[in-house]
């Protein structure tokens, strides 16, 4: 608000933010500001709900196991079969084949290396005797989350194909003998820690033991 003086006497002018009686009004920019930063907007509001239905199926689906697995078969069933017929994306199935690998080793896994607590009595162990009390098997990757990502693996490399730009020229026998030779190292080294530290991967549910038969013999007083 600014103040001059005019014959004597000081008049006012109004300002940029102010209406003629000197109250202040807001601008337009400002209103636009608020209804933008007031609420979401459509893009957010999109996405947010197009991510809340994903999470329902996700949901739905966690109780039927096999229906999940075989779905994720067929795709990989379709996805070798495009691969088959493209005769190219060699370098990107290999990616998704070490993908894989590393998510089922992670499977195979217990959420907490028993090699780091051999010298420790803290934190929960296996059971190695018989009247030790039940423990299930807790993986660091579990079925559902792998699952999900091994599913997310097989579209992600489905789009790649649609790509040039992802078809690298190699010889694809050499990735082959690679892979093989990577997945039996892998594995057996996952067997000798299974072996070593003798757990393992499945749990089935908790083990009955049955007592001896009473084989004695009762006499009458």
């Amino acid at each position: 608000m600014l103040w001059w003086r005019a014959g004597g006497r000081r008049k006012e002018r109004p300002g940029p933010g102010c209406s003629g009686s000197g109250t202040p009004t807001m601008s337009e920019g400002d209103s636009i500001g608020e209804s933008v930063h007031g609420k979401p907007s459509v893009v957010y509001r999109f996405f947010t709900r197009l991510g809340q239905i994903y999470q329902s199926w996700l949901d739905k689906s966690t109780p039927y196991t096999a229906v999940r697995w075989v779905v994720t078969l067929g795709l990989s069933f379709i996805y070798m079969i495009r691969v088959y017929l493209l005769q190219g994306w060699y370098i990107v199935t290999y990616a998704l084949g070490i993908y894989h690998l590393n998510l089922f080793i992670a499977f195979l896994s217990p959420k907490v290396d028993p090699s780091l607590m051999e010298d420790s009595d803290d934190g929960p162990s296996l059971p190695t005797k018989q009247n030790e009390e039940f423990r299930p098997f807790i993986r660091r990757l579990p079925e559902f989350k792998f699952w999900h990502s091994a599913t997310k693996g097989i579209l992600v490399a489905m789009v790649c194909t649609f790509f040039e730009a992802f078809n690298v020229p190699v010889f694809w026998p050499i990735l082959v003998m690679y892979f093989i030779m990577l997945f039996c190292i892998t594995m057996k080294r996952q067997i000798k820690h299974m072996v070593k530290y003798r757990y393992i991967p499945f749990t089935h549910g908790k083990r009955k033991y049955k007592g001896k038969e009473d084989m004695g013999k009762t006499f009458a007083s």
